[in-house]
């Protein structure tokens, strides 16, 4: 009976699930409001340790063996005993003494002088002064000629300088003097009596002034301005004025520096070479040059041009000018080797007084015009071999228009003092020139240091048989050396190519037609050894032209043979 109980109840129940069952599928989804009474509060359970502990085999463990050594040890005699340690002792550099004032004498045969003397004065921290008084001359030193071959050259220089806080800048005024003479006559046609008739004598007058201004916090960096009056002892005068001024624009984030520029150019001969008509010249020039520099990692750019506009007076023309003028370097390998190149171009202005600078037998009635330097590509290597070597070797290629070349003046009937073949005069050609260039510095330390260069020259004149006294090769030597603090001794040497001239005698009988005259190649070999007193007092001993030869530098005028020279130098402050 009680399991028949059991049966119905269970029966019961599951017909009850079938029926939920079924009513749940025919159900929807009922959204209820679910209401927290308490907030879930979550606990942290309780940590359990692990309770059981490895047991270790013991027997697996490698034993530890014993080692046997010995010590073969032996007495050895010995007389050593150490010192206690010392600090060393750094012998101390003798302070030299600098002085802001020297005066130099010097005599030498061929009754020459040398005088020197500069004098500094500082008037507050931010002024001073200076003045520099010149002279150097020399008499008859040059054997086998018909004329006097004296010469001399004076000048004097005033310097002011002020350095402020925000601007500085400097005046400067000189005066120059010089003489010399026409002294080539060619013996061969020249009689004593004829050359005793003649006054060859020319002089030189140069009187500069000049000042510059340098701005820190500006646009405008820098300016400056120079006027030279420069006149000889036949009536010629010349004038010239330059002026620029450098400015830093900003123009898109990139600083733009421009340079702003005029040069003026007069000058009157009172007569030409053939006859009494007088001659002037003149030229003037306004420009403006900007350039841009990039930067970037080893590479350095420098982006611009130049225009000018140019008015020549003695042509009557007035040229507008545009030259590149970009450089760049690279740097390859740092400190041993940096290549560099670049494309530059100007327009030169020549002048009586510079022709004279480098020649001065020219004669006073040039034809003056400026050089149209169309462009100038070069580029190369320069580095360091070592620490104490350093080197550079480059070459170029420049194309110019109206290039200056001095030639001799013809052999003429005109008596002038400087008509009888032994002056100069300037003509002008178009010309490319190819130059390649190397040079070599060595300096060990400060007892000795070596200097070497050489440049080699090609040249191809359009109109003009030969690029008139130009030297095919140049090179140059300079050696210093310091025996001991006191003794010093340095060397130099010069060496210059063959060059050509031309000759011609017109309008005297007998006629010589142009003919070309090979100017031999030279060295000029020279010796210094200073001996210094002391701090003050120091002398000197030059030989210059050991190789005794009086070589021809310009055509039928030589140089002085083989010169001593001795003399010393003083140091002084106020």
């Amino acid at each position: 009976m009680l399991k028949l109980k059991q049966h119905l109840v269970l029966l019961l129940l599951f017909m009850v699930s079938i029926a939920f069952a079924q009513k749940r599928e025919q159900d929807t989804l009922i959204t209820d409001v679910i209401n927290v009474v308490k907030p879930y509060t979550p606990t942290i359970s309780d940590a359990f340790k692990v309770k059981q502990i490895p047991a270790l085999n013991t027997k697996q463990i490698t034993q530890k063996q014993p080692v046997d050594y010995k010590i073969f040890s032996f007495p050895v005699a010995s007389t050593f005993t150490p010192a206690k340690g010392a600090a060393a002792i750094l012998d101390k550099a003798i302070k030299e003494s600098f002085y802001s004032n020297y005066a130099h004498l010097g005599l030498g045969s061929n009754l020459s002088l040398l005088a020197d003397l500069y004098v500094n004065y500082k008037l507050d921290r931010d002024q001073n002064i200076g003045i520099h008084l010149s002279h150097l001359s020399s008499q008859n030193g040059v054997s086998d000629v018909l004329t006097d071959t004296n010469y001399s050259n004076s000048k004097i220089d005033v310097n002011y300088a002020n350095s402020g806080k925000d601007l500085s800048y400097n005046l400067n005024g000189g005066f120059q003097y010089g003489t010399n003479n026409w002294y080539g006559l060619q013996p061969q046609l020249f009689t004593q009596n004829i050359a005793n008739a003649l006054d060859v004598s020319q002089s030189y007058s140069n009187a500069y002034i000049s000042g510059d201004l340098n701005f820190r916090e500006s646009i405008l960096k820098s300016t400056s301005i120079l006027f030279r009056r420069f006149a000889d002892s036949y009536g010629s005068g010349e004038n010239r004025f330059k002026a620029n001024a450098v400015a830093d624009i900003d123009v898109l984030e990139h600083s733009i520096t421009a340079n702003v520029f005029v040069d003026y150019l007069g000058g009157t001969f009172n007569q030409d070479f053939y006859t009494n008509s007088a001659i002037d010249y003149g030229n003037t020039q306004f420009g403006i040059a900007p350039s841009y520099v990039f930067s970037q990692d080893n590479l350095v750019v420098n982006i611009g041009f130049k225009t000018v506009v140019a008015n020549n007076k003695e042509l009557g023309k007035t040229k507008f000018y545009i030259y590149p003028n970009v450089t760049a370097s690279y740097r390859l390998v740092d400190k041993v080797v940096s290549a560099f190149a670049g494309l530059q171009g100007n327009l030169d202005q020549n002048s009586y007084f510079g022709f004279s600078e480098v020649n001065p037998f020219v004669s006073p009635d040039l034809f003056i015009v400026p050089t149209d330097r169309q462009f100038k590509a070069f580029g190369g290597f320069r580095g360091q071999l070592s620490s104490t070597i350093s080197y550079e070797v480059s070459g170029s290629y420049t194309a110019a228009k109206a290039q200056a070349l001095f030639v001799n003046n013809s052999i003429t009937a005109v008596t002038n003092p400087y008509t009888f073949g032994n002056s100069f005069s300037v003509v002008y050609d178009n010309m490319t020139t190819v130059a390649l260039n190397g040079q070599l510095q060595v300096d060990v330390n400060q007892e000795f240091s070596l200097g070497v260069k050489g440049t080699y020259y090609g040249y191809n004149t359009k109109t003009e048989a030969e690029a008139w006294n130009l030297p095919d090769m140049e090179a140059a030597l300079f050696l210093n050396y310091k025996f001991t603090d006191k003794i010093s001794a340095g060397a130099s040497l010069f060496y210059v190519g063959q060059r050509k001239d031309r000759f011609q005698q017109e309008n005297v009988s007998p006629l010589i037609p142009e003919q070309t005259y090979n100017l031999s190649a030279y060295l000029d070999a020279n010796v210094r050894f200073n001996y210094k007193i002391n701090d003050r007092f120091s002398a000197y001993l030059k030989v210059q032209n050991l190789t005794a030869q009086q070589y021809e530098k310009w055509q039928n005028t030589p140089v002085q043979g083989i010169e001593v020279l001795g003399g010393a130098t003083y140091k002084f402050d106020f």
